[in-house]
């Protein structure tokens, strides 16, 4: 007997982890200059927060707290965001390519959370 196997929904929270995590890949890659080591710590910081306050969205007691988390994990999203951008890579391409990706994974996060505010309203 052959047990059919279900599609792996991609859970929202692993996602968010794996992100936070591969921030602090990157960051751990980059040159040690000042403006990185000051920008590294506000990206660490926000990008944690993304699924720290998904955490808390899905352990929220009403709808309006609900919406309120979900705001706040766009919210960093778009901070995090920010903190790439600054990112002096050294023009190095493994680099530019790493932070890329990660400008894009953010976009995603910030257009997911964004969905789910609007149908949540």
């Amino acid at each position: 007997m052959t047990q059919i196997k279900k599609p792996k929904l991609y859970d929202l929270e692993d996602r968010t982890f794996e992100y936070a995590r591969s921030v602090r890949k990157f960051i751990k890659m980059l040159p040690k200059t000042l403006s990185n080591i000051e920008d590294g710590k506000q990206l660490i910081r926000s990008s944690g927060s993304v699924g720290a306050n998904y955490i808390e969205a899905n352990e929220a007691l009403s709808k309006k707290d609900f919406s309120y988390r979900i705001k706040l994990c766009r919210k960093e999203a778009k901070e995090s965001r920010y903190w790439i951008k600054l990112i002096d890579t050294g023009n190095l391409d493994t680099l530019e390519k790493f932070k890329h990706n990660l400008t894009q994974e953010t976009t995603e996060l910030m257009k997911i959370f964004g969905s789910i505010i609007t149908k949540s309203q």
